[in-house]
């Protein structure tokens, strides 16, 4: 117990903002195998969105519950993902060539596509909770983090990492079986508590994890770290609109 909560310190302390204790004697291969609570991660800065929500819609209307929700995610994991996104998006937008797909992704300034993907992904992710009902919504955006983490790993464990170096080289190695099943476990479980209609929403994070997927391994042959935050964006972006798609009361938020 006292080596998995190190693990699950580690995955905290480098996807969110929330302060640690330091790990000594800390090596790459730790935050490697931490990887399989990415999920979890998901779970807790969902419940973190939930609580906002939750106490929002008690005072503002919920255009304002959702835009203070969207605040505290981005704050709360440092704007990781949605750099990722901006990054991603500019390099396979840019680019031609992988090495030069991978440049543009490095390059630390935002350009056109960039730009035009954050700005289109924070405008659909806010209408499509803006339009959930609100009894549904706690459920839903828990389930969407740890559901979007989940997808980003499973890029992980199928894909390699084609740079030398970056900010995800340490998660770059496979999981093992036996840390698949509990990352499993982690994203897939908040999706027990939703209406069993609503589990068809995985429908389009499933084709949406597809279509980026092959998109990656032809472009660039494998993933960065950029394309993961990327990935946990479109899959969690997906995982709304199905809701919306599905949810016989998805319409309803009075």
């Amino acid at each position: 117990m006292k080596k998995e909560w190190r693990l699950f310190s580690l995955a905290v302390g480098f996807f969110t903002r929330i302060p640690v204790p330091s790990v000594p004697d800390f090596h790459e291969s730790d935050l490697n195998h931490s990887a399989k609570y990415f999920p979890l991660i998901g779970v807790l800065v969902g419940a973190l969105a939930a609580i906002t929500y939750w106490l929002g819609i008690k005072v503002f209307p919920v255009e304002i519950a959702v835009i203070l929700s969207m605040l505290v995610t981005i704050y709360m994991t440092g704007c990781f993902h949605e750099d990722g996104l901006a990054d991603a998006v500019d390099g396979l937008g840019g680019g031609w060539e992988k090495e030069q797909v991978l440049t543009i992704m490095q390059d630390s300034r935002i350009g056109s596509y960039g730009a035009a993907a954050l700005i289109l992904a924070l405008l659909t992710k806010f209408e499509a909770l803006s339009h959930i009902a609100v009894i549904q919504m706690p459920v839903v955006l828990i389930a969407g983090h740890a559901l979007s983490r989940y997808a980003a790993m499973l890029v992980i464990y199928t894909q390699s990492y084609v740079r030398s170096a970056g900010k995800s080289k340490p998660l770059a190695t496979q999981l093992s079986i036996g840390e698949l099943v509990l990352a499993t476990g982690f994203g897939l479980a908040p999706l027990l508590l939703l209406q069993a209609q609503l589990l068809w929403a995985l429908l389009p994070v499933v084709l949406v994890w597809c279509w980026f997927s092959y998109t990656l391994k032809r472009r660039i042959g494998g993933y960065t770290g950029d394309c993961l935050g990327a990935m946990q964006q479109l899959t969690e972006i997906a995982f709304y609109l199905g809701i919306l798609a599905f949810g016989s009361q998805a319409w309803s938020v009075a």
